[in-house]
């Protein structure tokens, strides 16, 4: 018995503020650390995605930065621009897929350019349960 598609949109966070581009990198490593995620797109103006930055791309430039204590970077020169994104629209099952290759913990999910949210492995797992039940769940 096949299923309807199980939709991004229906399990990813939405309004999670991402991060500015020009934003000073010691701003980002709080927000890493805060919301205790690997990594927050960064966006422009319109909103939409230019980069991504992650703990690894922090830690990098932070070491630089302790060593050269005159030097403060901004996100912008420190994340990566070729971003893996999904669209709201996207399968679950194919996103799951994708994961086990890519191994991205969380996507950006953008409509049009525009970020609208993010959907995490947890998020992912989640979909797979609650569709599953039927399928794999003795009880």
């Amino acid at each position: 018995m096949t299923r309807p598609a199980i939709r991004v949109a229906d399990y990813m966070t939405r309004n999670h503020p991402p991060i500015a581009c020009g934003t000073d990198l010691g701003l980002v490593v709080e927000r890493l650390t805060k919301e205790h995620v690997p990594g927050l797109p960064v966006v422009d103006e319109q909103h939409r995605v230019v980069g991504w930055v992650s703990e690894q791309d922090c830690i990098r430039a932070v070491l630089n930065e302790s060593y050269y204590c005159d030097q403060k970077a901004r996100v912008n020169e420190v994340m990566r621009s070729d971003v893996l994104t999904v669209s709201p629209d996207d399968d679950i099952i194919f996103l799951a897929t994708q994961m086990l290759e890519d191994k991205p913990k969380l996507y950006p999910v953008v409509h049009n350019g525009e970020l609208m949210g993010l959907i995490t492995r947890s998020d992912i797992l989640r979909a797979l349960n609650e569709n599953g039940k039927g399928c794999w769940h003795t009880s």
